[in-house]
């Protein structure tokens, strides 16, 4: 895996921790308060990289687009668990119990 000089000029980190890392500190939240999409959000946090993105795939090789497509699957994994536990959520605050005795519905 070819290795990157990130905004710290650490030449050693590979292209993927320095994804992880300026994802992780980038502030999405704000935009997504602001009103923005997260495809917007998505746009922005590449355009405001876009240097760094740019020396990424000048050496970009066959193990770096294996990687990310694993990253891309972990991604899409991720999505899918929190659309199930979103929906079992929604599915608890739906149950109904009834008590037999007063014949009448609780929710």
């Amino acid at each position: 895996m070819k290795k990157i000089i990130n905004k710290k000029n650490n030449k050693n980190e590979p292209w993927f921790k320095w994804l992880t890392r300026e994802l992780n500190s980038y502030e999405a939240f704000k935009d997504f308060e602001s009103g923005k999409n997260p495809r917007h959000v998505a746009e922005d946090f590449v355009s405001r990289n876009s240097i760094a993105i740019s020396e990424v795939f000048k050496d970009f090789d066959e193990e770096d687009k294996d990687t990310l497509d694993q990253f891309l699957k972990l991604t899409e994994c991720e999505m899918h668990v929190f659309r199930i536990l979103e929906k079992q959520i929604g599915l608890r605050n739906k149950v109904r119990f009834v008590d037999f005795k007063n014949k009448k519905m609780k929710s």
